[in-house]
């Protein structure tokens, strides 16, 4: 499969997902979770995701971007995988007692132990995703996307409808966990690590030792608000900023989300042809960010009906978290690929300064924000976001050697058509109705008109991502005979 077919199963993929997660949320939350009840669980999840970030030990990246991969490597992969995932799951059940004293709150122990549980199945499923992903079988990875998120939307809507609660969301989480594993395992033949491998494991631990530290630290910043909010602030909040920041990464997820594990083999073949990596990355970061930049400020733009429209009256405090949230993940799809293509290309030591001292950072503004109020603290992901790309951009750019003044084009270009595909919101505000009574019509009306008018910004600009965008859109039309309906490129 080609990379640009790869990319639009992907995206494909995300939608489905996307789909079914963002109807199942819809209705938990207007009908079966309320915001206390989703932030035990998502204290309970944070706190569990935090060990188990451990799990992965960087099996999957190092199967996905090894050059010489034989089936005893793969097999000591898979040994390796296991060992250290069941201990770091074993570690996660015990590790539930005292974490449910220290928050003292009601309720949070059997959701610890049953996130914990979910976790045994985790190893099944890293060395048969990751092959899957080298191979770039994208149609197997759409099928474990698609199936994971039906499953624990299911078991949660099922539990939840009969009073669960919070427990139907843990449920929810451990059903995910078997899914996974079973469907991956049926993709590729049900492989397993038998008999068990450690010759040669050195170079596995070698890279998952550097690989775990980074995912501890990329998960520390990750799941920390959610913790600190719960000790510094209440459940209430917790449930706020969950559902805030869930809505928003949804939106990333279903926009870009599924690139990254296209893009990561297609550049480890890159490497191995000795091509430009530097112009290959212009171009990536052109196509994420023309389409995701828009997304998220058009979700900053709409916080307010998108929340009450949505979710009702009992969540609208978490619009205005929303807002901040969307507008910092405009920093971070920035650079895109900028954990991946250093350890892809044997940088990792400078990598992990990086993720140290953005982690620190994260963590200063957040807990000294979080002591203020609730949008304090998601206003301090912005300020993370400006730091974050001071302290990754230069590094990046030694690494893959793209061209300053490439990558400050396309961020201007994709700023101007995000700019066009908002301005039609902000003027409905004024003309039509303010923020808080908007109603469907309203923003259907002018969402319809910012994509019009990012997509004439986008061709007008001559911006890299439209001939993309182009390809794909007249291939989608041009089966019914409207393939003509998109104007080509400039």
């Amino acid at each position: 499969m080609s990379v640009r077919g790869a990319a639009a199963l992907a995206m494909a993929s995300q939608f489905g997902a996307f789909a079914i997660q963002f109807a199942a949320s819809v209705v938990l939350a207007r009908w079966f979770i309320d915001p206390d009840e989703l932030g035990l669980f998502t204290i309970a999840f944070s706190f569990v995701s935090l060990l188990a970030v451990l799990q992965e030990f960087g099996i999957n990246r190092f199967v996905a971007g090894e050059r010489e991969l034989t089936d005893e490597t793969i097999r000591t992969a898979f040994t390796v995988s296991l060992a250290i995932s069941w201990a770091i799951a074993i570690a996660c059940v015990l590790a539930a007692w005292p974490a449910a004293a220290f928050y003292a709150m009601p309720g949070l122990l059997p959701l610890l132990l049953v996130i914990a549980a979910s976790y045994f199945f985790v190893p099944l499923a890293t060395v048969p995703m990751a092959l899957l992903q080298r191979e770039l079988d994208f149609r197997s990875n759409t099928m474990i996307e698609i199936g994971v998120v039906l499953a624990n939307a299911a078991v949660a809507l099922a539990l939840a409808s009969r009073g669960w609660g919070a427990m139907a969301l843990a449920w929810g989480a451990f059903a995910q966990q078997v899914a996974r594993a079973g469907i991956a395992q049926w993709r590729i033949g049900g492989r397993l690590p038998i008999p068990p491998r450690l010759t040669g494991a050195l170079p596995v631990l070698r890279f998952g030792g550097f690989s775990t530290v980074l995912s501890a630290l990329s998960q520390t910043g990750a799941r920390l608000p959610e913790l600190l909010i719960g000790r510094l602030l209440d459940t209430v909040a917790v449930g706020l900023f969950a559902r805030a920041w869930g809505l928003a990464a949804q939106l990333r997820l279903l926009v870009s989300g599924g690139l990254a594990t296209v893009f990561y083999p297609a550049f480890a073949r890159a490497r191995d042809a000795g091509e430009d990596l530097g112009a290959h990355y212009e171009r990536v970061a052109a196509s994420v960010t023309a389409i995701t930049w828009p997304a998220m400020a058009g979700l900053a733009a709409c916080s307010v009906p998108v929340i009450a429209m949505l979710y009702g009256a009992n969540w609208l405090g978490a619009a205005r978290p929303l807002e901040w949230i969307a507008v910092s993940q405009i920093l971070f799809i920035a650079l895109p690929l900028h954990v991946e293509l250093p350890i892809l290309l044997k940088r990792m030591r400078p990598l992990l300064w990086r993720f140290a001292l953005d982690t620190a950072v994260s963590v200063v503004l957040l807990a000294l924000a979080a002591t203020v109020s609730l949008e304090a603290a998601a206003a301090s992901r912005v300020a993370y976001g400006l730091a974050w790309l001071a302290i990754h951009a230069p590094f990046l750019h030694s690494v893959v050697g793209f061209r300053w003044s490439a990558l400050l084009r396309v961020w201007a270009m994709s700023a101007l058509a995000t700019g066009a595909a908002v301005l039609p919101v902000a003027l409905s505000y004024r003309l039509w109705a303010a923020p808080d009574e908007a109603g469907f019509v309203q923003v259907a009306a002018a969402v319809i008109a910012g994509i019009l008018l990012w997509l004439v910004t986008l061709r007008q600009t001559r911006h890299p991502a439209y001939g993309e965008i182009h390809h794909l859109a007249a291939a989608a039309l041009g089966r019914a005979g409207l393939s003509r309906m998109v104007p080509a490129p400039r």
